[in-house]
């Protein structure tokens, strides 16, 4: 590698499939077209897109792909292991159908408590998502600049807002989880509602997409 510079920066990406009220998911489209679409657009120097997995709308059924899908991130890369695998981040893509605009969500909370049954029936209500983890009231913040992303992303014109509420359904489970192994893994996470492509336009998301990328590989 030699000095080159910094090491370029990996994102891996996630989607869910479709759930109870939604029965196309905006994410699962936007994840699953989204190395293509880059390639078309031009890879931006010093980002890597790594893996793009679309996950079940489902939390303890689902947990151990979940934790595969993001083990999977580290033991990737062979001789990059030392420098690269510190230099790895998460964006997690989630539907909000009632939003109007996107949101980079801030942090996630202790708590499970699912308006309807996940995808395979398991409907909990005020469980810790980690018990090791304490009350429900425990919070999980990202290490990534989320106010000063959103500025720059509304400056390019996006609908975009900050959040401190992921929710209590199943993107605020995954959202912890991946909070919790980034911090115990030296790497980085997010999560992001997008609203339904009836609100706006899929062109329009894969572009927020793409800028996101292209941001979060800047601010290195």
């Amino acid at each position: 590698m030699g000095s080159e510079g910094p090491s370029p920066v990996i994102v891996h990406v996630t989607g869910f499939k479709k759930f109870h009220g939604v029965a196309e998911n905006p994410t699962e489209t936007i994840v699953s077209n989204l190395k293509d679409y880059m390639k078309k657009r031009g890879m931006p120097k010093g980002l890597i897109l790594g893996s793009c997995s679309i996950l079940d709308t489902a939390g303890q059924g689902a947990l151990v792909p979940l934790y595969q899908t993001l083990q999977a991130a580290l033991s990737g890369g062979g001789d990059l292991e030392s420098s690269n695998s510190r230099r790895i981040i998460w964006v997690h893509f989630g539907v909000n159908s009632g939003a109007t605009m996107f949101a980079i969500e801030n942090q996630a909370v202790n708590e499970a408590t699912f308006r309807c049954p996940d995808e395979m029936g398991w409907k909990p209500q005020k469980v810790p998502i980690v018990p090791a983890d304490g009350a429900i009231s425990r919070k999980r913040e990202t290490s990534l600049p989320v106010e000063e992303m959103t500025k720059v992303l509304a400056k390019m014109g996006y609908e975009v807002m900050t959040s401190d509420d992921a929710g209590r359904f199943v993107c605020n489970y995954v959202y912890y989880h991946s909070l919790r192994f980034a911090e115990q893994n030296g790497i980085r996470s997010l999560f992001v509602h997008v609203p339904l492509f009836l609100t706006i336009d899929e062109e329009t998301q894969m572009q927020f997409a793409a800028s996101l990328l292209e941001l979060l590989a800047s601010l290195y």
